[in-house]
Formats: C-alpha cells, structure tokens, sequence
C-alpha cells in the first residue's frame, strides 16, 4: 500500500525544493496530501513564476493535471479546512514534511502550538509518533532557531537544512534541489535515482 505523506509548502525562500519533492512523491506512487500557507503563494510567484490558486480545489485541479497525478494521489486542503484528515490523529499521515520551512512556522511547532492547519498537522504527526521532516532555509542560524530545533530533535522530528553537497559535481541548479530532495526521500523510505549515492560507480582498489 502506498505511503501517504503530508507536504506542507510555507513562505520561505526554497520553494523549488518543496514543489520538485511534490513531483518526486507522486512519480513514486505516494498519495500526497498537500497544504501551503498564503505567504508560500507569493514565494512560489517570485522563485517559481508559479501561480498557487488561493481556493484549494482549483490548485488541486491544477497541480493533478501539472504531475498527471491518478485519481486518489494527491488532495489538497485549503487553511481553513478543520475537517480535513491532516487535523485528527484517527487519520494522520504516515509522515509528513514542511518544505520549506519559516522559522515562524517551525518555532509553533516546537511550542505545540496549532492555531494554523500547517501546525496542527505537524503537531498530530509528532502525537501519534510519526515521522515529521522540517526543512528550514535560513541563515545564519539564532539561538532562538537553535533551541527551537533541539526542543523539536528530542521530540523525534528531523530536521533537514537545505545544504547541498558538491561531490557529485552538479552542473545545474536542478542538480542542487535534486540532491536536497534526495536526502529527504531518503528519510521517508522513498525510492528515487535523483543521484547516485555516495561510493557508487567508484572504481574498484
């Protein structure tokens, strides 16, 4: 049976990570529940040219016909929909991940705060002990994003920066958000061939 992962796309700089990892889930198989804040509109406009609809079920229509996703493969909720799986530990995810991640959304997650949906699914992932990947694009890091992201480490969620290696030598920009979709794929047990893998096609001694 395939995973069902929660993405959730918020307003920091890095959206074509989180729309290249939306692709990738859904040529794997996944069934993707989407949610995407206001500000991550605007992001996906200014990094992207991408326009995000503000009603749910024309993005929804848009993104499925984008990524000619089946029928029963991606659903996506608009904020204020309460009633949506995402908001009841009796229907959570089998993971979720918030890609990219503001400081200002992982600093209620790590508060256990939920006055948002984007929040409230992630605070249902961590109750019911699935896994929850934040990945937070932001630089240089506080001490407040610091301890923030411990307090959220000892409570089992991952967190993953942005931080490309450069070993495979990439030669686009795709080659950089590839190898960040990779890792995080990686922690969701998803299969990809975005790259190969460290000590593959060395030769041998």
């Amino acid at each position: 049976m395939p995973q069902t992962i929660c993405l959730a796309l918020t307003g920091a700089s890095g959206m074509p990570y989180g729309i290249r990892l939306l692709e990738c889930l859904l040529t794997a198989g996944c069934r993707v529940q989407l949610l995407y804040s206001q500000v991550a509109q605007v992001v996906a406009r200014q990094e992207m040219d991408l326009e995000l609809p503000s009603r749910a079920s024309d993005a929804q229509a848009l993104l499925r016909e984008r990524y000619a996703a089946l029928p029963g493969e991606l659903f996506v909720y608009g904020r204020d929909e309460w009633f949506s799986p995402v908001a009841s530990g009796s229907n959570a995810p089998d993971a979720m991940v918030v890609c990219p991640c503001t400081m200002g959304t992982l600093a209620a997650i790590a508060q256990g705060l939920a006055s948002k949906l984007i929040e409230r699914a992630a605070d249902v992932v961590i109750k019911e002990g699935r896994k929850l990947i934040l990945v937070p694009r932001e630089t240089p890091f506080s001490l407040i994003h610091l301890e923030n992201m411990l307090r959220l480490a000892r409570a089992g969620v991952v967190i993953v920066p942005p931080s490309p290696g450069f070993y495979h030598r990439p030669q686009r920009i795709d080659d950089l958000v590839d190898f960040v979709v990779a890792r995080i794929l990686d922690q969701l047990a998803v299969p990809h061939a975005l790259m190969a893998r460290w000590g593959e096609g060395a030769s041998e001694a």
